[in-house]
Order: structure tokens, then C-alpha cells, then sequence
């Protein structure tokens, strides 16, 4: 049974565990369902919830102090695979509608180099400017923690505060703890406006 976890708590992930290798990281979100007060014409033409939200789910791969090294250690839809093949992103969603994870991110944690010493796991809005989107447009957000080999789910965080204005959310972070890996459940919301602007908040 998945340990589902608050906001700011921490979990190992191998310390019990120390076969594990393989993981999943899965994360969802739905959009708000909004209803419209002008009829026909108005769900038509957009009153009826406008444009699709594009959540984008990337994970950015930080080196000592907590330092992004290479924009290559950015993992996300246009980059979608690091170079020594240990995280791997199934690939970019639209809409965030329907059931389960939204995007997914493969790891292997026994091949992560070794400079590399926290996963972070941000999600953001695609074009949220141009568009007037936020996360108060986004509910039922989550990130979780599967097992590759036998599909047991392992952790599950829902992000359920009040992100009401925020433009990304760091979920969630897996980071080295001696010689094991540990899961921080983030749940920061902040006002960067793309992942460019997430990435140089740690360069």
C-alpha cells in the first residue's frame, strides 16, 4: 500500500528497500471544470472553460549545492531522454483530461551518475502568459512513486493547496542521503513564468 504523504514530509525510498532500482514517477492534474452562464454561444466560443491548460512535467537534475551543471540535465518534452539513458519522459500531454498520470518519468536510479545528487520535479504551465493561466485552473494535481518491476505504488503526494495566481509548482524532490535516495514532498507554488525561468533559479 502507497504511503501517501503531506506537505513537506520525507520518506526513503531505499533504505527498506534496497532492490529498488526501477522507478515511475507519475504526475496528474485535471482542469477545472467551469461552468458556463451563456449558453450556447457561449460554450461554442469559449465560455464554456477556453482554451486547453498544457501542463508540461519536466525534472531538472542538480549537482552539488544544489546546481544545475548542463541545460542537457533538464529533462522534459523537448529533451526527453538523459545522455546516460538512466531518466527517460514518456512525452508531452495537452489537456490534462482523463484518468491517471498525466506524464511520466522513467528512472533508473543504480545509473545516475554519481555528481548528480537531487531529482527535482517541477511542473508548469505552457505559454501561461499569453494565455492568462494559472494553477487556480488546475485541481486533483499529484506526483507519485511506482515500482517499474511489480507496478506496486510506493508514495503519493496530492498538491492540494490554494495555487490560486501560481504559475509552476515544484512537486516534488528524490535526493541522495548517504547512499541511499530519499522523496521530499515539495508542493511549492511559484510564479515563474516557463521552465527557462524554473531552470535558472538554480543555475
Amino acid at each position: 500500500m502507497a504511503i501517501s504523504l503531506q506537505k513537506g514530509q520525507r520518506v526513503d525510498l531505499t533504505k527498506g528497500n534496497p532492490s529498488l532500482s526501477k522507478i515511475l514517477v507519475g504526475l496528474g492534474w485535471d482542469p477545472v471544470k467551469q461552468k458556463s452562464s451563456g449558453g450556447l454561444l457561449a460554450g461554442l466560443f469559449g465560455g464554456g472553460g477556453g482554451v486547453d491548460i498544457d501542463c508540461d512535467a519536466s525534472v531538472i537534475l542538480l549537482g552539488d549545492n544544489d546546481k544545475l551543471r548542463s541545460n542537457k540535465d533538464v529533462i522534459y518534452f523537448g529533451n526527453l531522454k538523459s545522455g546516460d539513458g538512466s531518466i527517460q519522459h514518456t512525452g508531452d500531454n495537452l489537456t490534462g483530461d482523463g484518468d491517471g498520470d498525466d506524464e511520466q518519468i522513467l528512472i533508473d536510479l543504480s545509473r545516475i551518475p554519481s555528481h548528480i545528487h537531487k531529482l527535482v520535479f517541477v511542473v508548469n504551465i505552457y505559454d501561461c502568459v499569453k494565455r492568462k493561466q494559472h494553477f487556480g485552473m488546475i485541481q486533483n494535481a499529484f506526483i507519485r512513486i511506482v515500482n517499474s518491476n511489480n507496478h506496486q505504488e510506493l508514495i503519493h503526494f496530492n498538491l492540494t493547496e490554494n495555487y490560486d495566481g501560481k504559475t509552476s509548482l515544484v512537486a516534488g524532490e528524490i535526493y541522495r542521503h548517504g547512499q541511499d535516495w530519499k522523496f521530499a514532498a515539495v508542493g511549492n507554488g511559484t510564479q515563474a513564468a516557463s521552465l527557462s525561468d524554473i531552470v535558472r533559479s538554480y543555475s
